[in-house]
């Protein structure tokens, strides 16, 4: 299955795309990722990118592009892949299909600002470890102390309350018209996020016939 997953910040695709890679034995690839991965390996689109990363300027849809053709040559990907984090834009879709890319299912986790707002604002992460806690559906047995390595907890920037909502207003002026773009080709399947991991799993299993 060849799929993109699309969802504000916060939405949880990250996590459901981690389990539909387990289930159906097939690569998550994330655009963060292989940008770094191409940077590391030293490719012609990963020099690019690195030369644009270390000028302080955005990598070039272009360059992003060419790295992800790169990626999906690779023989992990014949019987499938997910998008996650790309495409982004329309005119990254659009080039995604001058590829010749022909993706099976855009599937779409619907959740609401207000909910997104609520999740990411109470995260909490352990700077020593890595855990992460929430105030309200993960509390740490001691308020604001890490129970694995009793370091202190704190906010990441990205959740903080006036990120978060700019990370939204982004998502909604440049990604979401994604929605309307692959309504079009009849391949958007749209799941309402659920408060459990396992509800949402299991709505987007039978969205996808899995």
């Amino acid at each position: 299955m060849k799929l993109i997953l699309l969802g504000a910040p916060g939405a949880g695709k990250g996590t459901q795309a981690e389990i539909i890679c387990e289930k159906l034995s097939i690569p998550t690839i994330s655009t963060g990722n292989i940008i770094r991965e191409a940077m590391k390996n030293g490719t012609e689109m990963g020099l690019k990118a690195k030369a644009a990363v270390e000028a302080g300027q955005l990598v070039s849809d272009d360059v992003v592009i060419g790295i992800i053709k790169e990626r999906l040559a690779k023989d992990d990907c014949n019987n499938g892949f997910i998008l996650d984090g790309f495409p982004r834009t329309i005119p990254q879709a659009e080039a995604l299909d001058s590829l010749g890319v022909e993706i099976d299912c855009v599937l779409d986790i619907d959740v609401k600002d207000e909910a997104i707002a609520a999740r990411l604002g109470g995260r909490r992460v352990c700077p020593a470890c890595g855990a992460s806690y929430h105030l309200e559906y993960k509390k740490p047995a001691k308020d604001g102390i890490c129970n694995l390595c009793g370091a202190e907890l704190i906010q990441r920037k990205d959740d903080a309350p006036e990120t978060v909502l700019e990370r939204l207003a982004i998502y909604h002026e440049q990604t979401e018209p994604l929605k309307n773009y692959y309504s079009k080709t009849g391949k958007l399947k749209s799941v309402p996020g659920q408060e459990e991991v396992a509800d949402t799993t299991k709505l987007v299993f039978e969205a996808l016939g899995i």
